[in-house]
């Protein structure tokens, strides 16, 4: 193992140096060095990673498919990986530019180089750079132009031995417009506070005892507004122990005029040290001008600035962990094994535009539409319900997908009276329709479905979200899928990112059928643009099916590189090659072969699925690797797949929970056990559905008798839960769960 991983990783010889312009070797070492500590792995797995993504290969592919050479770094450690890359690589760039800069002002010294080298973020290095950057018109830089900057020097040397105005008097100039000897003074005053602002290490530790020692406050605008921030009208945290989730519930408060933010830092304490490092002398006639522009500096430069960028790294902190749960959460979500082999009614509510219904097939084909009206202002329930019967009898219908939108309490009641009534084995789900709407007015639905209107686009959507949600849910902005808080008042494009990552690697860890996967589904397979994923349909349209991963090179487009990332996430049933079904790698299939043939099997066992027990027969792991030319961890996923062909790992997913009866908010009583869905998770606890319409809140505090950082420990998206009623409030429609059950 350890030879093959020095033939692996032979070639990488820091690589980073190359790709960042001609940059030392050394600011490359220590990016090296800064993330493997970060993530805790070794070295030589950070240059194998670091060498990988250089040479533009996706992160699913490394993690599947190159895990020798990184030594199995998972999707998680690779994307972190790839982000702290990006980050520290524009920091050793800015520092090369703020270096470059200073240089040519002919100021830089060798103390402030180091200091510049040593920088570990970018906000040190702007604080570094802050005097020697290209000013606008600032107070200072105006009293500067007068000539004022030799008056500002002599008040600092601390040594007058008369009032400071009989200095200020020589400098009155009408041509320089300094009027006044008072006038004067201020200016020269005006430089001192911009040179204490300027100072990187005052500002160093100012950052540092506000976050050490300021608090983060929140008042009412008007204090008798009712609104959903009323815990925030008289509010007060520490500011390094203030929660993500209510940095963004105060910053969304703000936004909205409701709120006024505050970060209040221990003002006293740092005007005293600003003094003691400025006043190194007593002097009666200079002490009180440089306390006066101490003061000054910090409340006018200094203090907001400081506000300003801890509040921005709070921000961005609490995003970063929402964002993380957002995505932990849709991964759940996409990961929902999908009901196969069921002819499926998708039913999406409505009043008085009637309830739109679609009827799809096993394979997601839109059998047949039509619109009841049995809610009001209608209420045509029996026409509704002979519809009903038709459509099942004549499709042999056994699922009902429901929305949860507007008026799906009542089609539910319809719905579950209606099962009562007739002979065949029918259920219904409640699903999410988050997104529904977006997907069924968009350019996508209207090439799908052209001759549909938007609710019978969102039937059908309904429809398929249970028979297949991965394959649904990809067709939709993954910020519109309703599982996460506060999107829409984050980063966009950070958000973006973050959500498009666990879609792209969810898609390929499922993989796709070739001959069937749609171009939203395909554009997220590793290597596979937006571009290539229609030529691949278009292709298929043109040509029938593909009978071999070989063909995709004939896609317009689609090269070698990109063949190399994409076809071992690309499976063909019943095509000419076997292991075409599998998630084995074209690059592997000589050594599959070779392993099908020394343990007496064939490639046909493949498809006829004879393989299980195939590593019983395989006595020394390591000893047969290396007569197949490939590493352990490759061999393990190979026998792995070719036991079970295709395996979905969605199947050890907790499957929905069908119902035939409705309960109502009014039906529940204090202390009733119920089983749920998990339907979101946040940081102070979840969202569950109990069947009554109204998801009902589990806090944090009711999930478990350990003590838990996050919910999600506990629970997940999806998970089935068992719950018992703690309270009802029907006025405010609140429901207080708890999951701490007394046996």
């Amino acid at each position: 193992m350890k030879r093959l991983r020095k033939l692996l990783i032979s070639s990488i010889i820091y690589p980073c140096a190359k790709q960042n312009g001609n940059r030392p070797s050394g600011g490359t070492m220590d990016i090296i060095q800064k993330i493997k500590e970060e993530l805790q792995v070794e070295k030589w797995q950070v240059e194998a990673a670091v060498k990988l993504i250089d040479e533009g290969n996706t992160i699913p592919f490394i993690s599947r498919y190159r895990k020798e050479v990184t030594g199995s770094l998972n999707d998680e450690q690779l994307r972190n990986l790839d982000e702290r890359l990006t980050y520290l690589r524009s920091l050793e760039d800015k520092k090369e530019q703020v270096l470059k800069s200073i240089e040519e002002q002919g100021k830089l010294t060798d103390d402030l180089k180091e200091k510049i080298l040593a920088a570990q973020t970018l906000v040190v290095v702007e604080d570094l750079y802050r005097p020697y950057r290209p000013k606008r018109k600032t107070r200072a830089s105006i009293a500067k132009e007068k000539g004022l900057e030799p008056l500002a020097e002599y008040i600092l040397r601390q040594e007058a031995t008369e009032p400071l105005l009989n200095e200020a008097a020589k400098y009155v100039s009408e041509e320089k417009e300094v009027k006044t000897p008072e006038e004067a003074l201020q200016g020269a005053q005006d430089i001192i506070a911009e040179t204490i602002s300027d100072d990187a290490d005052h500002r160093l530790y100012i950052r540092n005892i506000t976050v050490e020692e300021g608090i983060v406050t929140g008042t009412a605008k008007d204090e008798k507004a009712q609104s959903v921030y009323e815990m925030y009208y008289n509010f007060e945290e520490p500011v390094k122990k203030i929660a993500g989730h209510r940095v963004l519930a105060l910053n969304r408060g703000e936004a909205e005029k409701v709120l006024t933010v505050k970060v209040n830092a221990p003002e006293e304490r740092i005007l005293r040290y600003l003094e003691k490092k400025l006043i190194t002398k007593e002097n009666e006639y200079t002490t009180p001008v440089i306390c006066a522009a101490v003061e000054d500096s910090y409340d006018r430069l200094i203090a907001p600035a400081i506000e300003r960028e801890i509040r921005n790294d709070l921000t961005e902190k609490a995003e970063d962990g929402a964002i993380n749960v957002f995505g932990k959460n849709l991964e759940q979500l996409l990961l929902q094994p999908p009901i196969a082999g069921k002819v499926v009614l998708g039913w999406d509510p409505a009043f008085r535009t009637g309830c739109k219904l679609a009827v799809v097939d096993a394979t997601g084909k839109v059998l047949d539409t039509v619109v009841i009206y049995p809610t009001a202002p209608q209420n045509k329930v029996e026409d509704a319900k002979k519809t009903l019967k038709k459509l099942i009898e004549k499709y042999q219908i056994s699922l009902i997908s429901v929305g949860n939108g507007t008026a799906s309490r009542e089609s539910e009641q319809i719905i579950a009276e209606f099962i009562k009534e007739i002979p065949e084995h029918v259920q219904y789900v409640i699903v999410n329709e988050a997104g529904a709407s977006v997907y069924s007015a968009s350019k996508l639905a209207t090439e799908e479905f052209p001759q549909f209107d938007v609710g019978q686009r969102s039937a059908a959507s309904m429809a398929r979200r249970l028979q297949d949600p991965l394959a649904e849910l990809v067709k939709i902005d993954p910020k519109s899928i309703g599982v996460g808080q506060y999107q829409h008042d984050m980063n966009q494009k950070k958000l973006s990112e973050a959500l498009g990552g666990v879609v792209e690697d969810c898609v390929n860890r499922v993989g796709v059928d070739l001959n069937t996967a749609s171009a939203s589904l395909l554009e997220y397979i590793s290597g596979i643009s937006k571009v290539i994923a229609k030529n691949i349909v278009a292709y298929r349209e043109e040509n029938g099916r593909f009978l071999t991963r070989k063909e995709l090179l004939k896609v317009p487009k689609l090269g070698p590189k990109a063949y190399e990332q994409c076809a071992g996430f690309m499976r063909i049933t019943g095509g000419k090659q076997p292991l075409d079904a599998t998630s084995v790698h074209p690059e592997s299939y000589e050594a599959a072969k070779e392993l099908l043939k020394k343990l007496g099997c064939q490639e046909e066992d493949i498809a006829g699925g004879n393989l299980k027990g195939l590593s019983k027969k395989i006595k020394d792991k390591v000893a047969l690797a290396d007569e197949l030319g490939i590493g352990v961890m490759t061999l393990e996923d190979m026998v792995k797949e070719l036991e079970k062909p295709a395996r979905d790992p969605r199947e050890e997913m907790p499957k929905p929970i069908l119902r035939t009866d409705v309960l109502e908010m009014k039906d529940l009583k204090e202390g009733m056990i119920l089983k749920g869905t998990v339907r979101n998770v946040i940081d102070f606890g979840a969202f569950v559905d109990i069947g009554v319409h109204q998801d009902g809140l589990v806090h944090i505090s009711q999930m478990s008798d350990r003590y838990i950082k996050h919910p999600l420990e506990v629970v997940s998206v999806g998970d089935i839960v068992e719950v018992q009623v703690m309270s009802v409030d029907l006025k405010k429609q609140r429901i207080q769960l708890t999951m701490k059950i007394a046996k």
